[in-house]
């Protein structure tokens, strides 16, 4: 009874954690790298060599959801054809080809930041 009380704030103390832990490790870093007299133009990025986050968003989903539905129709295929278990073709089909899609989004994400 107890327990589902104790996941949610486990979950968001978990990202609280996460963030904390990214944001004031960044400051020390900043910090000390001021105190040592390093050049300022470190801490900003060059924003023309990047590709805006909006483009890489949505490559990245489109080619998420285009690879579930290519897996659920290749399980489609192979549940009809073939005598295989249908509960092991779907989700084995879809998982793979939802990170096919992932990784080539990941390297055409790499090509667009090269442009």
């Amino acid at each position: 009874m107890g327990s589902e009380l104790i996941i949610l704030p486990v979950i968001f103390g978990a990202i609280f954690g996460v963030f904390y832990l990214y944001f004031s490790t960044r400051n020390k870093e900043r910090l000390a790298l001021i105190e040592k007299g390093a050049d300022a133009s470190i801490f900003t990025k060059a924003k023309g060599h990047t590709a805006p986050i909006w483009k890489v968003l949505i490559l990245n989903l489109a080619l998420l959801l285009m690879g579930i539905g290519l897996g659920t129709f290749i399980a489609s295929l192979l549940d009809s054809f073939t005598s295989l278990d249908e509960d092991a073709i779907y989700p084995a089909t879809i998982f793979f080809m939802a990170g096919v899609g992932l990784f080539i989004g990941f390297n055409l994400t790499k090509n667009l930041d090269k442009e």
